[in-house]
């Protein structure tokens, strides 16, 4: 991989945006930003390296899950102003467990809004998934993956997008708060299919609160 670091354009905030594909399939895998020494490391470990732009920190692909990605070949535009990494991926890109982050189309998104599906009904349809995730262990699963690691990596994983969480707010950036809180909440019903606690316990602790602040403010 020859990749002429002087020649790169990196913008304002000392980034370029990198696309990774898959090298056998071409499926898109993600959208990633770099820098000069993430994109070093790529070069020299043969592994993707990024620049996180919530934790203002760099970060190697798969050193938490074990989804490494093998970078075959790296392409420049011709503005040398973005990237194309051509990978061979050791499991799912997404942290979902999706083998690519590029899995909801446009159709479905414009269905959904058309749809008037509560956002209970997503969370209890995406709990149910976690859940079956737990019994079936699907290989190259995110999912599969934390339920193999145990609960401290399951309390790790919520401790570290709670910090992100707060991040993306003090940096006043509403789209990567909203990115970061349904992060946070996917393993936050990690852990609760975990522990063995149901949507249903939660939302009726919630309606007692609700029901207790009433007679209070009553009283």
């Amino acid at each position: 991989m020859k990749v002429n670091l002087a020649e790169i354009k990196f913008d304002d905030a000392g980034l370029i945006p990198a696309i990774v594909q898959d090298v056998h399939t071409r499926e898109v895998l993600t959208l990633a930003y770099m820098n000069s020494e993430s994109l070093s490391l790529t070069l020299e470990t043969r592994e993707t390296w990024f620049w996180s732009r919530s934790r203002q920190q760099l970060w190697k692909k798969g050193e938490t899950s074990g989804n490494t990605q093998e970078v075959v070949e790296i392409k420049v535009d011709c503005d040398n102003d973005a990237l194309v990494l051509l990978v061979n991926p050791a499991g799912p890109a997404c942290h979902t467990g999706a083998t690519s982050c590029f899995h909801n189309s446009a159709e479905d998104a414009r269905e959904g809004s058309r749809v008037n599906k509560s956002s209970a009904n997503t969370l209890s349809d995406l709990y149910e998934l976690i859940a079956r995730r737990k019994q079936e262990r699907p290989d190259g699963s995110y999912t599969t993956y934390l339920f193999d690691e145990g609960l401290d990596k399951i309390l790790k994983k919520v401790g570290e997008e709670s910090a992100e969480s707060i991040i993306a707010a003090k940096n006043q950036d509403p789209q990567r708060l909203v990115s970061e809180v349904a992060d946070l909440t996917f393993h936050l019903l990690v852990m609760l299919v975990e522990k063995g606690v149901s949507l249903e316990q939660i939302q009726a602790e919630l309606e007692n609160r609700s029901k207790k602040r009433l007679t209070e403010k009553n009283a």
